[in-house]
């Protein structure tokens, strides 16, 4: 299965990827993570893991990926993927599309060309899972990177802006008939109370509490390892999900 997550920014994306992909190894998968955030520096430290190459380098850098991107062709596995642009630690792979490093070296756009093309074509089997992790907002519509997976989770944070987004990703999500699943972060009992006002308890699939220990180690940028339950109810709603898939195709 594969799945984008994504969201405002600042909202917990990069902290519900980790603790999502760390539960889905814990649940015997093995687990792709792809980095899609030209700007976050940071989720190879809250895997615990060394920082790999862009995998735009890969096809020779940013100022060709355009053209490049057009010559990738046929269904890839993740064994296809070459080992010098993964870090890895335990059933856990992960996959860094490209960064913005300098001034003036143009938009994020071709990056998010590569993730497009790449997510349509890998096949993930039934044992793999697949979690990317997007830049803010919805540019990536725009490039069509969702058209490849098969389920969107949306992170809403204790904002007015998070969820009108949210509402607008969630109709995208529906244009494009994929299952959409909102997940609501750093609440307390009174934001939840309000957010479920504000966008309705439908597909609301998780609520995540504020939590100091999350909080510290991504001031600190270590490692974050830590068991929720909301966390393993958005993998619940996942797997479910993913059965369902699954019997539609039989």
């Amino acid at each position: 299965m594969k799945v984008l997550v994504c969201g405002k920014g600042g909202c917990g994306k990069s902290t519900i990827v980790t603790l999502l992909s760390q539960e889905m190894a814990e649940r015997k998968y093995k687990v792709l993570v792809i980095d899609n955030d030209e700007s976050n520096i940071g989720l190879h430290c809250r895997l615990g893991m060394t920082r790999p190459e862009d995998f735009m380098n890969y096809f020779g850098g940013k100022k060709i990926l355009f053209e490049k991107t057009k010559e990738i062709t046929g269904k890839w596995e993740l064994d296809d993927l070459p080992k010098e642009y993964l870090s890895k630690k335990g059933d856990i792979q992960l996959l860094s599309m490209g960064k913005i490093y300098e001034f003036g070296e143009g938009c994020a756009c071709p990056i998010n060309a590569l993730s497009s093309r790449i997510l349509e074509i890998l096949d993930i089997k039934e044992d793999e899972f697949l979690i990317a992790d997007t830049d803010a907002g919805i540019e990536h519509f725009g490039r069509g990177v969702e058209s490849g997976v098969d389920s969107l989770v949306v992170i809403i944070e204790p904002s007015y802006d998070s969820t009108v987004l949210a509402r607008k990703i969630s109709r995208l999500g529906k244009q494009l008939g994929k299952s959409t699943y909102l997940v609501l972060n750093r609440v307390n009992h009174e934001s939840k109370k309000l957010l479920l006002e504000s966008i309705g308890k439908e597909n609301v699939i998780a609520a995540i509490p504020e939590n100091r220990e999350i909080f510290m180690s991504g001031l600190a940028g270590k490692e974050l390892k830590i068991s929720l339950e909301g966390i393993k109810q958005i993998a619940d709603r996942l797997e479910s999900g993913k059965r369902k898939v699954q019997s539609n195709l039989t």
